[in-house]
């Protein structure tokens, strides 16, 4: 599995600057690493990296920064990786009040599995999850960084709980007021009721509003039209594939119109998915900085549960019982199957798993997310974002992209590049992940192949800030 131990766990949004006493001492010396520059898909070991305070103040060759630099602590780090932290751009947390206490106890999985962010991309514990992002940036909860768009926007008596009901354009005002009462960090939009019309409003009053909006994309709108209107991420593959589609404005007015049922319309746009449509509409995506998260894990496990129950998952120890209970509806209903509808539920899985590539070819940002956390059944935090960088792997992209997808993407999305997503002077060392395996093995390879279970986080120091890895444990029963 990847191996890897976070350095510093504080988030810190605004940087003082260093004074110059301050730059000739600094706390932690990370000699020796084989830095991984994941832009330029490359390695360069015998490198030393210099923090101060939550800041990475310098990296060279190690003669040369030990001869400018004065540490209270260091870390031999000689064979072993330096990466940028991995970003998880697709979780959730919900099932009720009940399953609040589960739901935080998730938060040091992602840390274990060198996740360093999360975006919250809504559940039903909206504002719970909104004062665990002020605590985890306070140092007074232990977790990764913690990006929510707060309640989602749906429509009157949706399927989703914990939502901002939007029936007019007033609704969709006001759904707009309150999420920037809340600061959120971004903002959602699903399609369980809310009417097309509606939908296209609150894209684009969230984007006048200086929000960059993600959400699932209407059946009687075309990806064109959800992305005009300023959708800035399409969230699941299959939209973007429904965006491949030759005869999509067809389908989604007859969609529209009641002259189809959605079974209809999936099956007219799987038979009607042409490449070059594909290529064409993703190439326009790419132009206009529209990113995608395929969130590949999640239509993985629930296609192919016939084949793999999950019954023995090791990993349900780090599951409350409650948590665990929300699977069972998403089993229950493929059980129901026919050997039929399994075969299709196959086929449709890799059909639209066959669009990755074509993301990539067309120059498209690929965003790394799992959809893991409640009701999505057996898609584990932590874990899940090894297996989702797996099957970026196994669908088309090398290695360095996958890794790509999991450590600049997120950064990039929210505009802060600028601190995250590389090892380099200037960076957040909030973010950063040190292998702890005295092994000569690219690290975006040993990524894309992790398995097993997490790691034992061991020495927590300083109210969140630097921890140390004790060694791999296997999951333990609650």
């Amino acid at each position: 599995m990847f191996r890897s131990c976070p350095l510093s766990l504080a988030i810190l949004l605004a940087v003082a600057p260093l004074s110059a006493s301050a730059a000739e001492r600094a706390d932690l010396l990370i000699r020796n690493a084989t830095v991984v520059d994941v832009e330029h898909a490359r390695s360069v070991p015998g490198q030393s990296v210099v923090i101060h305070g939550e800041d990475i103040v310098a990296v060279g060759p190690d003669a040369q920064v030990r001869s400018q630099w004065s540490t209270s602590r260091q870390i031999d780090a000689k064979g072993k990786y330096l990466i940028p932290g991995l970003w998880d751009m697709h979780v959730h947390f919900g099932g009720g009040p009940a399953l609040v206490e589960e739901n935080k106890a998730l938060l040091p999985l992602y840390i274990a599995h060198g996740i360093t962010t999360i975006r919250d991309c809504s559940g039903d514990l909206p504002q719970q999850v909104l004062q665990w992002r002020g605590e985890i940036a306070n140092g007074t909860l232990f977790g990764p960084r913690l990006l929510t768009s707060g309640a989602k926007i749906e429509g009157i008596k949706p399927v989703w709980k914990g939502t901002i009901e939007v029936g007019s354009k007033a609704d969709a005002d006001k759904a707009i007021e309150r999420l920037q009462h809340d600061k959120v960090d971004f903002v959602k939009i699903t399609d369980s009721t809310l009417t097309p019309e509606l939908f296209l409003y609150s894209a684009s009053a969230a984007r006048k509003a200086g929000f960059k909006a993600s959400g699932h994309i209407p059946m009687a709108l075309t990806v064109e039209q959800a992305v005009d209107a300023g959708l800035a991420s399409i969230e699941h593959l299959d939209y973007a594939f429904k965006a491949g589609s030759k005869d999509e404005a067809q389908i989604a007015a007859d969609f529209g119109a009641g002259r189809i049922d959605r079974a209809e319309a999936n099956r007219r746009l799987d038979a009607s998915f042409d490449r070059e449509t594909a290529l064409h509409a993703y190439r326009d995506f790419a132009k206009r900085g529209v990113f995608v998260t395929p969130t590949l894990n999640g239509g993985r496990i629930l296609d192919f549960l016939d084949q793999d129950d999950h019954a023995n998952d090791p990993y349900l120890a780090y599951i409350g019982p409650g948590l665990r209970a929300t699977y069972n509806w998403r089993v229950e209903r493929a059980a129901k199957a026919t050997p039929a509808q399994i075969e299709a539920r196959h086929a449709q899985y890799h059909q639209v798993a066959a669009v990755l590539p074509l993301l990539q070819e067309a120059g498209v940002t690929i965003i790394a997310g799992t959809d893991a956390g409640f009701l999505n059944s057996f898609n584990y935090p932590g874990i899940g974002l090894h297996q989702e960088l797996q099957l970026f792997v196994k669908e088309g992209l090398s290695a360095p992209q996958a890794l790509s997808a999991a450590t600049r993407s997120g950064p990039a999305w929210f505009g802060q590049m600028q601190r995250y997503g590389g090892v380099a002077d200037g960076q957040s060392a909030a973010g950063h992940r040190r292998d702890r395996k005295d092994r000569q093995r690219d690290p975006a390879r040993r990524c894309v192949r992790s398995r097993g279970a997490g790691q034992d986080a061991g020495r927590h120091q300083g109210q969140g800030r630097w921890l140390e890895c004790r060694g791999e444990v296997e999951p333990r029963p609650r």
